[in-house]
C-alpha cells in the first residue's frame, strides 16, 4: 500500500491537531506496530521556475509529419524576461510561447509550465530553443516528466480553480512530499486503506484517531414524505454476496477533471487518474478500503441482481475482452444479462463515458473466495479484487457510498436522486471472545500496567466488557482476522511493542526431555552414521510404476497406498508405503553424478493404506476441535510407522595401499540390521526368506522375539537391471515402531578375568542356515560363552558334495575366576555335540 506522507499527516491531524513527524519517525512508527516498510521514496527534485499556467491560445502547425501545437500560455508575472520572446497583451498579462506535441488540453485549461532555467528529474534542464520553426520558451509538463507518475501520453491538466496563473507549482502540486510503501500482509486486509494504516500509525504514536468512516450519512427523505424510490436490487443465494447498495446521481459532468489532491494521491498509490467519477470511486477505495463501481444508469435496465453466472453467458469487460463465464463466477446482472464481474471488473456495455449524465453508484460486499477464483479463472487482477480477497468491512458499504456520492456531486456536479438501495443477506453476528485480562502478561512474561489489555483492544476498535478481570471482546467489523484469544494477545503485544519483550531462556524442568521413542530413533541414526552410513532425506512420494518394476504381486500390501488430492507433482500422488523407492532414486542420482561407493540410510514415516476409521467431515476452523472430533480424526488417519532403511553399493571397504578394497554384499546388510537392533536394545534373528524385490537366495527376514520386523539382503538382479542400478546392490528396511521399546537397557557385566579364545570348524549340509548353526553352538556352550561370530564359510571337495564348512570364533570367560584352556575346550566340544543333535553339525 503506497501513500504520501502528507496524506498520512493529514489523516492523523484530524484526531490530533498539530501532529507531525519526520519520514524516519513514520517509518519507525509502522515498524513498531508490526508493519514492514518496503520503500521510502521522496518525490523527484524539481528546481527552478515551475509555475501554473493557463492556455490562452493554441495554433495548430499542420506542415509537419506529426501534430504540433504552438501555444501561448498565461504564466502571470513569471514569464522569462531573459528570452525577450514573451508577448504582452492589452490586459497586462504575459503570455509565454511554447511548442507542444500533446493534444489532451484545450484553450482555458490550467497546466504546469517549466520555464527556462527549470531542471526536471533526470537532470533535464529547460532552455529556450528553436524547434519546428518557432522559439519554445519552456515546456508544458506531463506527470511523467515531473516524476510523480508514469502517464506520459498527455500533459497534466489541473481542475479549474486549482490556482492562478503564475503560482508556484512546487507548492500547488506538493512536490516536497514522500511516498511511503507499506508491506501489508494478506491477513490484514483492513490495512489496504488510509483508514486502516492511519489507525495503526495513531497507535504507534499514541495519539487520538478520527475514523474517516465515522461521518453522518447523506440525508434521506423524511419519514412519511414521498419521493423517488430506490433502484431495485436483489441478492440471489448462489451469489454469496452479503450486502449491496445502489444510488442514482443525476446531472453529472462526466468530463469533469479531478482536483489535484485526488489525482496526486491516486498516482502515488499507482492508479492512473481517468475522470472525476472513476477517480472518486478509486479514491474512496484507497481512503476507506471499500471498492466501488459507477455504471451509466441509462444503460442499466430493470432490477440489479447479484447472482452466479449461467453456463455459456458472455461478458465484455472494461479491458475490451469478451469472456465466457463459468457458473462459479458471480456477476452483477440486469434485465439484459451480466453487466459486471462482481468485485473484479465492470462491463463495457455500462461503462461511464464522456456523454454520461446519470450514474448508478455501486458499493457492495462480495464473497472473498468467489472473487479470488473469478480473478484467477479469467486472469484478471484489480485493486478492488485485491481488497475483496482479503475481506472488506461489511459495515462500511453505505458509508463509502455516501462519501463517494458527496465527492462526485462536489466535483462533477449533479444531485443525488432518491434514497440509497441497501440489501443485506442474513449473516450470523460476530461471536465474542473471552480471555483473561492478564493473558497477554502471562504470554509475554511482562507485567503491563493495569488496564493495558482493555485499552489496547479498544484501540483496535473492539468492544470490551470487563467483569472481574475476565474480558468479553467483540472484534470490530473490519478485523475478521481476530478469531481466538491468541489473536487478541498478539494485538496487545504488538501495540505495546514486541521489542520490549525481554528475551529470557526458559528453564528446563526436571524429568523432561526426549521420549523413549525419540531416544531410540536418535540412537539408531548415530549407530548407522558411526558405521559409515550417510543420512539422506528422500521424497515422501512414491515414484510412478516402481512396484511394477519390482514385480510385486497385485495383492501385495505395499500397493495399498494413500493418494494426496493436491500432490506437489502430478505423477507422484501416492505416499510411500516403503522407504526403499526414495533411497534407490537417490542412489541412482548419486551414481549418475560419479559417486559409486555408497552407504546411505534414512529414517522416516511411511503411510500404510490398510483399514482405518470413517472419513471425518471438514472441521470448523473458527474454534478448537473437541476431544471427540480429535479422536475421530486420529482414527481416520492411516497407520504411519517409523521405518529405517539403508542401501549399499560399490566398495564397502575402500581400496588403497592396503589392498583392492571390498565390495559390499548381503552380509553387510545383515550386519546393518544387527547394528540397528543393538542401538534399539533388542536382539534380531535372521531367517532365510523370499521377499520382493530381494534376491530369493540372499534375503533374510528380520525377527525380534519371533515377530517379523523387516528384511535385509541383496536386491534381485532383474529388478536392478530394470531400474538401471548396479548389480549386487544390497538394502535393508526395518520397522522401528515394531520393535519392543526398552526403556531400561541392561548394563553389561565386565569381568576382571581374562578370556579364552577358541575357534571351531563344523561341517553341515549346504541348505542349513549359518544362523541356526550359530544358535545351536551358543545353546550348547553354556554360561561360559561370552560371544560367538562366524568368520569363514567354505564349500569344496574337502567337505563333501552338498556340504559346507563354517568356522566360528568363540570367546569364553568366567566372571569369578581365571578360566583354564581345558574348561574352554570342554565347553567348545559340548557346543559341537549339541549342534550335531540339532542341525547335524560335525567337527571338521
Amino acid at each position: 500500500m503506497r501513500l504520501s506522507q502528507s496524506w498520512l499527516t493529514e489523516a492523523l491531524q484530524a484526531g490530533a491537531p498539530g501532529w507531525s513527524a519526520s519520514t524516519d519517525q513514520i517509518d519507525a512508527g509502522f515498524v513498531r506496530v508490526g508493519f514492514e516498510i518496503e520503500d521510502v521514496e521522496p518525490f523527484p527534485a524539481v528546481t527552478g521556475p515551475l509555475v501554473i499556467g493557463r492556455v490562452a491560445e493554441i495554433e495548430e502547425l499542420t506542415e509537419f509529419k506529426k501534430p504540433i501545437r504552438f501555444c501561448r500560455v498565461d504564466v502571470g508575472d513569471r514569464a522569462s524576461a531573459a528570452t525577450g520572446d514573451a508577448e504582452d497583451t492589452d490586459a497586462g498579462t504575459t503570455l509565454q510561447e511554447i511548442v507542444c506535441g500533446a493534444r489532451n488540453f484545450a484553450e482555458g485549461d490550467l497546466v504546469v509550465v517549466a520555464l527556462p532555467g527549470c531542471v526536471l528529474p533526470g537532470d533535464f534542464e529547460i532552455a529556450a530553443r528553436k524547434t519546428y520553426g518557432r522559439v519554445s520558451n519552456g515546456m508544458i509538463c506531463s506527470v511523467s516528466e515531473l516524476g510523480i507518475g508514469t502517464d506520459h501520453a498527455g500533459i497534466l491538466v489541473l481542475a479549474p480553480g486549482t490556482a492562478e496563473p503564475g503560482a508556484d507549482a512546487h507548492e500547488v502540486l506538493g512536490l516536497n512530499d514522500v511516498a511511503i510503501d507499506v508491506n501489508v500482509t494478506p491477513d490484514r486486509g483492513y490495512a489496504f486503506s488510509m483508514r486502516g494504516l492511519g489507525r495503526e500509525l495513531a497507535s504507534a504514536f499514541a495519539v487520538d484517531y478520527a475514523d474517516p468512516a465515522a461521518v453522518p450519512s447523506i440525508a434521506e427523505p423524511a419519514e412519511g414524505v414521498t419521493g423517488p424510490t430506490p433502484w431495485p436490487v436483489r441478492l440471489d443465494d448462489d451469489g454469496k454476496a452479503t450486502r449491496y447498495t445502489a444510488r442514482v446521481i443525476e446531472g453529472v459532468d462526466a468530463t469533469a477533471i479531478s482536483p489535484w489532491w485526488i489525482a496526486k494521491r491516486l498516482m502515488v498509490a499507482g492508479i492512473r487518474p481517468i475522470s472525476a467519477i472513476v477517480d472518486v470511486t478509486n479514491y474512496v477505495m484507497i481512503e476507506l478500503g471499500q471498492p466501488l463501481h459507477a455504471f451509466d444508469a441509462d444503460k442499466v435496465t430493470g432490477t440489479v441482481v447479484v447472482r452466479a453466472a449461467r453456463a455459456g453467458e458472455k461478458l465484455t469487460t472494461l479491458d475490451g475482452v469478451e469472456r465466457t463465464l463459468d457458473p462459479e463466477d458471480v456477476v452483477i446482472a440486469d434485465d439484459s444479462g451480466p453487466i459486471a464481474l462482481a468485485g473484479v471488473m465492470g462491463g463495457a456495455a455500462t461503462e461511464v463515458t464522456d456523454g454520461t449524465t446519470r450514474i448508478l453508484l455501486e458499493s457492495a460486499n462480495f464473497d472473498q473466495v468467489r472473487v479470488f477464483r473469478t480473478g484467477k479463472r479469467h486472469k484478471l487482477s484489480s485493486e478492488a479484487a485485491k481488497r475483496f480477497e482479503r475481506l472488506v468491512d461489511p459495515e462500511i458499504t453505505a458509508v463509502a457510498s455516501d462519501r463517494a456520492a458527496s465527492l462526485i456531486t462536489e466535483i462533477a456536479g449533479g444531485e443525488i436522486a432518491g434514497p440509497l438501495a441497501d440489501v443485506r443477506a442474513e449473516v450470523p453476528p460476530v461471536a465474542a471472545i473471552v480471555i483473561d485480562a492478564d493473558l497477554p502478561d502471562r504470554t509475554a512474561g511482562v507485567v503491563y500496567p493495569a488496564g493495558t489489555t482493555v485499552a489496547r483492544l479498544r484501540e483496535v476498535g473492539a468492544e470490551v466488557d470487563d467483569v472481574a478481570g475476565t474480558l468479553s471482546v467483540t472484534p470490530p467489523s473490519w478485523r475478521p482476522d481476530l478469531r481466538q484469544p491468541a489473536d487478541l494477545v498478539e494485538e496487545v503485544l504488538r501495540l505495546e511493542g514486541l521489542e520490549d519483550i525481554p528475551a529470557v531462556l526458559p528453564s528446563a524442568p526436571g524429568g523432561t526431555g526426549l521420549t523413549p521413542r525419540q531416544h531410540r530413533r536418535r540412537a539408531v541414526g548415530i549407530a548407522l552414521a558411526t558405521d559409515g552410513y550417510v543420512e539422506v532425506l528422500p521424497y515422501p512420494f512414491m515414484p510412478a510404476g516402481v512396484f511394477d518394476t519390482w514385480g510385486l504381486a497385485d495383492d501385495d500390501p505395499r500397493r495399498d497406498t494413500v493418494k494426496v488430492l493436491n500432490p506437489l507433482e502430478a505423477d507422484r500422488p501416492e505416499l510411500n508405503t516403503t522407504l526403499l523407492p526414495g533411497l534407490l532414486e537417490m542412489t541412482a542420482r548419486n551414481i549418475a553424478r560419479g559417486n559409486r561407493d555408497l552407504s546411505l540410510y534414512t529414517i522416516g514415516q511411511v503411510v500404510l493404506g490398510g483399514e482405518r476409521g470413517p472419513v471425518v467431515p471438514p472441521l470448523d476452523v473458527t474454534r478448537r476441535p473437541s476431544d471427540e472430533e480429535l479422536t475421530a480424526l486420529d482414527a481416520s488417519l492411516p497407520a504411519q510407522p517409523v521405518h529405517v532403511a539403508a542401501v549399499l553399493t560399490g566398495l564397502r571397504d575402500p581400496a588403497g595401499p592396503w589392498g583392492p578394497g571390498r565390495t559390499a554384499d548381503a552380509y553387510d546388510a545383515f550386519e546393518a540390521a544387527r547394528t540397528v537392533a543393538a542401538a534399539a536394545g533388542v536382539e534380531v534373528t535372521l531367517v532365510a526368506d523370499q521377499y520382493a524385490p530381494f534376491h530369493p537366495g540372499r534375503c533374510a527376514r528380520l525377527e525380534v522375539d519371533g515377530v517379523a520386523v523387516g528384511h535385509a539382503g541383496e536386491l534381485h538382479p532383474a529388478v536392478l537391471e530394470r531400474a538401471g542400478l548396479p548389480a549386487r546392490l544390497c538394502a535393508l528396511e526395518l520397522d522401528l515402531d515394531a520393535l519392543p521399546l526398552r526403556t531400561v537397557l541392561p548394563s553389561p557385566a565386565v569381568s576382571p578375568f581374562p578370556a579364552v579364545l577358541q575357534d571351531v570348524n563344523v561341517v553341515v549340509a549346504q541348505d542349513v542356515p549359518a544362523q541356526r548353526v550359530q544358535d545351536a553352538l551358543a545353546a550348547g556352550a553354556g554360561d561360559l560363552l561370552e560371544s560367538i561370530s562366524l568368520f569363514d564359510v567354505f564349500a569344496g571337495e574337502q567337505v563333501g558334495e552338498g556340504n559346507k564348512s563354517l568356522t566360528f570364533a568363540l570367546t569364553f570367560r568366567a566372571g569369578d575366576r581365571t578360566l583354564t584352556e581345558d574348561e574352554a575346550t570342554a565347553a567348545k566340544l559340548a557346543a559341537v555335540e549339541h549342534a550335531g543333535g540339532v542341525v547335524g553339525a560335525r567337527l571338521r
